[in-house]
Order: structure tokens, then sequence, then C-alpha cells
């Protein structure tokens, strides 16, 4: 399970990348849960639906995908609790504990233990539409998605600080390299994330600072 110091580190990162973005982002108004919505069914697409047709499930862009989701529902979390992350973290943290992953909506009620991966990734989708986001229901599909706790909370610091150093090292202004020594960023972040300890306090800001070793720039 996600510990504390976890969710801390990440609903602090994400309150920092959006006030980046707009430093009002809690009462803008933002759909973040419309958006992780979308990222529901763009996994969906990466699963593969369709009975007509071959398709093969790309399990690592649908895992990516979920990383994407839980960005967008600790910003609505956040929101819930007009930025107060520590009362964010101990709502977040009770619903991580719930043993239970039942959900009622639209008056039935689904036993999302016994639901297959799609099916679970649709009622996420559903759910989201009507502005609601059930924490058990994703946790269990990050399990169905063969992905643990732990590798959720390092591909969602590592991209939440390679977007910041992106923007730190001029992405918005046009001159940042994306290529560095014959590879792409985003490989120097998977061999930084590789190297560190997810369990240290101060995680991101190594990540931050192993990136920068790297960079050429």
């Amino acid at each position: 399970m996600i510990s504390q110091q976890q969710l801390a580190t990440m609903l602090s990162l994400q309150d920092k990348m959006n006030a980046k973005v707009n430093p009002q982002w809690l009462t803008a108004g933002y759909g973040y849960l419309r958006a992780a919505m979308i990222e529901s069914v763009e996994a969906i697409e990466h699963h593969g639906w369709k009975w007509w047709k071959a398709q093969q499930k790309d399990l690592p862009q649908l895992q990516m995908e979920l990383v994407d989701i839980w960005h967008f529902a600790l910003s609505a979390s956040l929101i819930d609790y007009q930025g107060d992350a520590v009362a964010a973290a101990a709502a977040l943290s009770d619903q991580l504990a719930e043993t239970h992953t039942q959900v009622v909506f639209d008056g039935h009620t689904y036993h999302c233990d016994q639901m297959s991966l799609l099916d679970n990734l649709e009622l996420m989708a559903g759910l989201c539409a009507a502005k609601r986001f059930s924490v058990p229901l994703f946790m269990l599909i990050v399990e169905q998605a063969e992905m643990t706790t732990d590798e959720l909370y390092r591909q969602y610091v590592g991209k939440n600080i390679l977007n910041f150093f992106r923007q730190d090292n001029g992405y918005k202004e046009g001159t940042y390299t994306k290529l560095w020594n014959g590879q792409e960023d985003n490989e120097h972040l998977v061999d930084v994330l590789n190297s560190l300890n997810t369990s240290a306090t101060d995680y991101s800001e190594q990540v931050y600072a192993a990136l920068s070793a790297r960079y050429p720039g």
C-alpha cells in the first residue's frame, strides 16, 4: 500500500506542478475528473475491446494512462480539501485502507473484484464522468494491470519531476533539448529511476538532481 510519506510527496508535487500551470489552479474550475475519464477511455483503447478484430493488450501504455489518472485524482482530492495536503493525504489513506471493492453506481452494486480489468476501466470512466472517483477501484485496477503501488509511485514521481525539469530548462521557450548523448530524456529518466531508492524521503529531489547531472544544457 502507498505509505503516508509517499502520499505526502505526491500531493506536494501535484500542487507544485498545477501551480506552475496556474497559481490559482484550486479555484480555476478545471475538470480534473473529466481528464481522468478521458485517460480511462485511452486505457481501454490500450487494453483492446473490439470484438471484430484481433487486438493485443499494450500493458506498458495502459500503466502510463493509470499514472496520468492518478495525477488528476490527486488534483481533485486537493480541491476537495481546499488545498490542504494533510487533510487530503488523511482522506486518501483512509480510502486506501478500505478492503471492499464494491461500487454502487446508478443504483447498481458492482463487485469489482469479480470483474475483469476491462469492465473495471469502463466503470472508472463512468464514475469520473459522474464526477466521482473510487480509490479502492483504482487500486484494484492498478493490481489487475500488473502494477505495484511502489511502481505507481515511482512512475508518478518520475513523470512529475521530468515535467518540472523540462519547464526549468526552456521547454516552454523551445530551447530545451530532449535528446541527450544519444538518448531521449524519458530514457534517461528510466535509468535514473532504476538507480534510486523510492523509500528515500528526498526521493523527488534525488530524481531532479540526477537528471541535472546528466543534462548537457
